[in-house]
């Protein structure tokens, strides 16, 4: 006969239960806190220190680390990633009879600044495999444009899920259409593409700093990369009301969108780690491809490309009931988020706006069956284990 399991036993059992069930983070901050804990306390108290809490000085070192960190000539450091793309937008003049092309397969911040000018985002599909803006319907958007009149001045390609465009390819259509390219690598910062960091693509490069981002602040923060001398001027003017040399003298329409220095000093800490996160995010990816690769779709890197892993997107096998496999992994404590189960073009106040011409069938099918997995620097392997295990055996029941 066995022996009766002790008291002990029992308490070992329960225990590790609870951590079986104990949740999971999506996306992990406090454990970052955790490490960083010293220096960012150190780094916030300097701030409050010196009281200089806006255009500190840690605002314009944090631009200069940046700027060495991807290879860009001029960082100007911003209040969002929303505010980044819309001050490019009015440094440009970009407004009403101006079409801006987005792919629509994104989340909403890439098309409402352009909205916001009176300009008219045109929506384009996207690449099955890789999340990011098609080349091809690309092309048939700026055709879609000019037969409804508007003349194409833009091109916003979205580093998706944190993994490049194919920018060469989008970089060739615009400068053969005359139109300027903004990247917006909200969710791509730090990756990179054909050996070369984003940051440096297009006329700009936008980013965001929220705290879900693989580089984020404790509040809202962006960035704006350009080598054009000219734009970064008119940029720094835009983003304090539009002031020239004297701040009672406003030459343009601008807005308040300074990066608050709190947010710079935190970053400045944060970016000290920032490739060993990075390195941390794909090992998790890897695992996750092995782990998954033949029960779900998993995120297929393009040739030349490296990724920061913003998200770890998966697709679902066709039938499969996505709220129902959701359930499922939440109930073993593992959750689960969906970018995006509307794409731009079908939700209420963007829909009114153009569609490349042969529909948006990549985007459309994407919102129906993606969903993300828990993905970030401190994601254990033990953990990852029991994600791996959720989703298996979600699929299999």
């Amino acid at each position: 006969m066995s022996a009766s399991p002790t008291s002990q036993d029992n308490q070992q059992g329960a225990m590790n239960q609870h951590l079986r069930s104990e949740p999971i983070p999506l996306i992990d901050v406090g454990s970052q806190r955790r490490r960083l804990g010293a220096s960012l306390d150190a780094a916030v108290k300097r701030v409050l220190d010196h009281c200089q809490f806006v255009n500190g000085p840690e605002v314009a070192e944090l631009e200069k680390q940046l700027a060495a960190y991807c290879g860009a000539k001029h960082v100007i450091g911003c209040a969002s990633g929303t505010d980044a793309i819309l001050m490019v937008m009015m440094a440009m003049n970009v407004g009403p009879g101006d079409a801006v092309l987005c792919p629509s397969f994104t989340f909403i911040a890439t098309a409402s600044p352009v909205a916001r000018t009176g300009a008219t985002p045109v929506y384009v599909d996207v690449d099955e495999a890789t999340f990011n803006m098609s080349p091809e319907s690309l092309k048939r958007g700026i055709a879609t444009a000019r037969k409804a009149g508007l003349k194409p001045v833009a091109v916003i390609p979205v580093d998706l899920f944190g993994q490049p465009a194919d920018h060469d390819a989008i970089a060739e259509i615009a400068k053969a259409e005359g139109l300027f390219v903004l990247d917006d690598a909200a969710q791509g910062f730090g990756a990179s593409y054909k050996g070369r960091k984003l940051g440096t693509f297009g006329l700009a490069t936008a980013t965001s700093f929220f705290p879900a981002k693989p580089l984020g602040c404790f509040g809202d923060g962006g960035a704006i990369f350009t080598d054009d001398d000219e734009l970064a001027a008119k940029l720094r003017s835009i983003r304090v009301h539009g002031q020239g040399v004297d701040k009672y003298d406003n030459v343009r329409l601008g807005l308040t969108g300074r990066l608050d220095t709190m947010q710079a000093a935190v970053l400045i800490e944060k970016l000290k780690i920032f490739d060993d996160e990075i390195a941390a995010r794909n090992r998790v990816a890897e695992r996750y491809a092995r782990g998954l690769s033949n029960v779900v779709t998993v995120p297929r890197l393009a040739p030349g490309n490296t990724s920061v892993w913003a998200q770890y997107t998966i697709r679902l096998p066709e039938g499969t009931d996505r709220d129902g496999f959701a359930a499922a992994l939440k109930a073993q404590g593992v959750p689960t988020a969906i970018y995006y189960g509307k794409s731009m073009h079908q939700q209420t106040a963007y829909k009114q706006y153009p569609v490349a011409e042969g529909g948006l069938p990549a985007c459309e099918s994407l919102s129906q069956d993606v969903i993300s997995l828990p993905m970030h620097a401190y994601l254990t392997e033990a953990d990852q284990e029991r994600i791996i295990a959720a989703v298996r055996g979600a699929l299999s029941s």
